[in-house]
């Protein structure tokens, strides 16, 4: 009888368990990596990073419903109720039923709000200065991400 584990003896390349092998790890790696390097650049505003990727939509697009904003960035309402709850407890946000169709709820900038937006310019200017990656591969990885992301 062998002594010899037979997954032991599995290359890596050949192994679907493999950690090197996943897609989604260096995915999750990655953002969770990146998701840290904004902290220091997000707290003097008050913001997690979920937050601000939230004020952006919003600054993109005002006066959106709750559902329309969720698929935007990708959250579900158990998620984004308490953060909206959060930044309209910080005034950066109302939310106040739609006066069309009453189960649509509606996020409005306050001028707070928008007022932070001038606060917030230079996070991209300063991340970019966390990534040691040049513009070109930068903007080839968001377009795969979106592909990716299309693709699901």
């Amino acid at each position: 009888m062998s002594t010899h584990d037979p997954i032991e003896q599995q290359s890596t390349s050949h192994d679907p368990l493999a950690l090197d092998n996943q897609l989604c790890f260096p995915l999750y790696a990655a953002s969770k990596e990146l998701t840290r390097r904004y902290k220091p650049f997000l707290d003097p505003l008050g913001l997690t990073y979920t937050q601000y990727v939230t004020m952006m939509a919003l600054w993109e697009q005002d006066n959106i419903p709750v559902k329309d904003l969720g698929k935007r960035l990708y959250l579900d309402s158990a998620t984004l109720t308490p953060l909206l709850k959060r930044l309209e407890t910080h005034g950066y946000v109302t939310r106040q039923r739609s006066k069309e169709d009453e189960r649509s709820v509606l996020i409005s900038l306050t001028d707070e709000g928008r007022r932070l937006r001038e606060r917030a310019l230079d996070v991209p200017r300063c991340m970019g200065g966390c990534i040691n990656m040049d513009s070109e591969d930068a903007l080839r990885l968001k377009q795969l991400l979106e592909q990716l992301l299309a693709a699901m």
